[in-house]
């Protein structure tokens, strides 16, 4: 007999739906339900584990830590129920390859996919986007096949290549020079984040975290529009932006970089994906 009590499957989804949205409206529309059936299966979820799972401002949700913890698993748990379907199903032939990239390439990384998807008809191509420290973790447990992370300079990876990364401030509503500084900047454990706060530190300078979203699209937005300053790839840089420059006493960070993972006893397949990734990417 299990001692734990069971996860519903649906009530996980719409838990992945919230925090992958940022939004019980836009989770609805993901899983087909009705908004208050997804408010009432994650906090079915919440009391069944006698935590609270979700942070709810009237305008944005953001994970607790216990909740940052259980979407890792949430993920693994979908994922698993999936792959056991299709498995059982013979749906998918010459088997599955799971994929892992960080928000801002998977976007960009669309047309590639579905390129290779188109040429290996009978591969099942899964592809999660998420923080880079939850893809590394579960591609560390078995979860994923490939995966393409940014990661401080110096662990050795199948190929990567350096990620510039800027200081940006709002350029119409400077939020650098208030005091305390206010941040923006990715959840507890995000890449980037203990670099900041040192970096103020490091300067003398008192800080709040104004705020705090998984989303780099979000975070892109929220500092363009004078929320706080945060540092981001130099790719994220928009017109509404202001870079922070030596003037600022902020130091240079270059020991970013985009890294490419996959296994020694990787499938043609996975290695025919990485190759793809490793080109598009320019990685060496």
């Amino acid at each position: 007999m299990n001692r734990y009590p069971m996860f519903s499957p649906q009530q996980l989804l719409s838990f992945v739906a919230v925090c992958e949205t940022g939004s019980f409206t836009r989770a609805a529309d993901r899983v087909y339900l009705s908004q208050s059936t997804v408010s009432q299966q994650v906090r079915r979820l919440e009391e069944a584990l006698g935590k609270p799972l979700l942070e709810r401002t009237s305008h944005q949700v953001q994970l607790t830590e216990e909740g940052e913890r259980l979407l890792g698993y949430a993920r693994r748990i979908i994922a698993l129920n999936g792959e056991a379907h299709d498995a059982l199903s013979d749906q998918w032939p010459d088997g599955i390859v799971r994929l892992g990239v960080p928000e801002d390439f998977a976007a960009a990384t669309t047309s590639l996919l579905a390129q290779f998807c188109r040429e290996h008809p009978h591969i099942r191509l899964d592809v999660t986007s998420g923080l880079s420290h939850e893809l590394r973790r579960a591609w560390q447990q078995d979860m994923l096949d490939i995966i393409l992370v940014k990661q401080l300079t110096g662990e050795k990876a199948n190929a990567s290549r350096p990620e510039p990364m800027l200081w940006l401030d709002s350029a119409g509503f400077p939020a650098f020079e208030r005091d305390p500084v206010p941040l923006v900047l990715f959840p507890l454990n995000g890449l980037y984040r203990e670099e900041l706060c040192q970096a103020l530190d490091a300067i003398g300078r008192s800080w709040r975290i104004s705020y705090s979203s998984a989303s780099l699209a979000a975070l892109v937005a929220a500092s363009a529009a004078g929320l706080g300053i945060t540092l981001l790839p130099a790719s994220c840089v928009t017109p509404e932006h202001r870079i922070l420059g030596a003037e600022s006493g902020l130091p240079t960070v270059d020991n970013v970089e985009l890294a490419l993972f996959y296994r020694p006893d990787a499938t043609a397949a996975q290695i025919a994906l990485a190759g793809k990734l490793r080109e598009f990417c320019q990685l060496s």
